[in-house]
């Protein structure tokens, strides 16, 4: 399916100020840039890098006023997301080296504190795929999806005490329940087709059968129509901007995603 994404972003910086963007999607084996547009008002001298997990990064000094930012992509997407019950887990020691860090707990997913509740979770699964399947299906119905939740930057070990949280939260701790059974797990932060209310989304995706898998527990069902944009340990990988300097005066974002009515040549 073809998607066109659109982004707006309006900052009210009332200091010289760093900032590190990441808000551009990557041609890749799930998805094909055909069209792409990056305007940043005023016009500023930007450095773009590419971090360790191979993420796009943009960074610039805005001045004092508004700064504008407007992204919009045409992107070639899969519908549908690969599934596959009874694909085995993969024992740590013949993991890639690429994915072998995604087992160890990070800055918000304490996936050591997990252990017995992951068990607990999975008993009767069979090893891999099944496995995440169930954490995927238990964090859906024992954590409440909630886009207005004004709690902030919770660990997957407080996203369970409060019992609810927005996407990011959910993803956290479906990552901290994975690693606690030594399944590597990452977040993914992008785009997706039909999420209501439509905004930046994150999910995850756990490495078994020698490949990675995406599950996202605030949806019913697995559902393509995904845009990626970053992947990383946890939130403090793929935050799609940061920033180094005083508070900002004001912070307005708005996203778009809609369904191109034709097929791209």
């Amino acid at each position: 399916m073809w998607l066109r994404t659109n982004c707006d972003i309006s900052f009210e910086v009332s200091l010289p100020t760093a900032f590190i963007l990441m808000l551009r999607p990557r041609s890749g084996a799930s998805q094909w840039i055909a069209r792409e547009s990056y305007v940043i008002t005023p016009s500023l001298q930007v450095i773009e890098t590419a971090d360790n997990y191979g993420n796009l990064c943009q960074r610039l000094i805005a001045p004092p006023g508004e700064l504008f930012i407007h992204t919009s992509t045409d992107i070639r997407t899969s519908e549908t997301i690969d599934t596959a019950p009874g694909v085995p887990f993969d024992e740590v020691h013949s993991l890639p080296d690429s994915v072998l860090n995604f087992v160890l707990p990070s800055r918000y997913c304490e996936s050591d504190r997990f252990i017995d509740l992951a068990q607990e979770i999975v008993a009767g699964a069979i090893p891999g795929y099944d496995q995440v399947n169930a954490i995927n299906q238990w964090v859906r119905a024992n954590i409440r999806f909630n886009p207005e939740s004004d709690l902030f930057q919770l660990s997957a070990v407080e996203v369970n005490l409060a019992g609810q949280g927005v996407c990011r939260d959910l993803a956290h701790l479906g990552i901290a329940l994975c690693r606690a059974l030594c399944i590597p797990a990452r977040m993914v932060v992008g785009y997706l087709h039909g999420l209501r209310p439509m905004d930046f989304h994150a999910w995850f995706e756990a490495y078994v059968g020698g490949r990675w898998y995406t599950f996202d527990p605030t949806q019913p069902e697995p559902v393509g129509g995904r845009v990626i944009i970053a992947y990383g340990h946890d939130a403090s990988d793929v935050a799609v901007f940061t920033r180094f300097g005083p508070p900002l005066n004001s912070i307005s974002i708005s996203v778009s995603v809609e369904r191109l009515p034709y097929t791209q040549g």
